[in-house]
């Protein structure tokens, strides 16, 4: 039986924030390599699996960047509206970033898809 770990175990930050009007950018960042290179290598946050877990088309995806020497990803997706738009529900972005922090990646760096609970 191999143990399921969740980003928020593993990261030591996990973020979001406004990237422009129409832009939200997480970071999600590791203080150790071995924790990053897990996560990086386990391929568990791509365009489909951020679009599976925000409901957003893939094509609204924009990137999806690991950046090996600060041992961080870096997700860039639109937003659903412009921020400071009539309805907009967080027009800096700072409350976007908690659906990440339940990615789960397998201690064996086997990939788990989003949202599944591990066995």
């Amino acid at each position: 039986m191999t143990t399921a770990l969740r980003i928020r175990d593993l990261a030591s930050a996990v973020r979001s924030k406004n990237a422009g009007i129409y832009y939200i950018t997480f970071d999600i960042m590791f203080d150790d390599w071995e924790s990053y290179r897990l996560v990086r290598d386990a391929n568990v946050i791509t365009r489909e699996s951020v679009a599976a877990l925000y409901g957003i088309p893939q094509d609204q995806v924009v990137t999806v960047v690991n950046h090996d020497p600060g041992q961080g990803i870096k997700v860039t997706i639109l937003r659903r509206q412009s921020s400071g738009s009539p309805g907009d529900p967080d027009v800096l972005g700072c409350q976007q970033h908690a659906p990440l922090y339940d990615i789960e990646v397998r201690a064996d760096g086997a990939t788990v898809s989003p949202g599944v609970r591990g066995s």
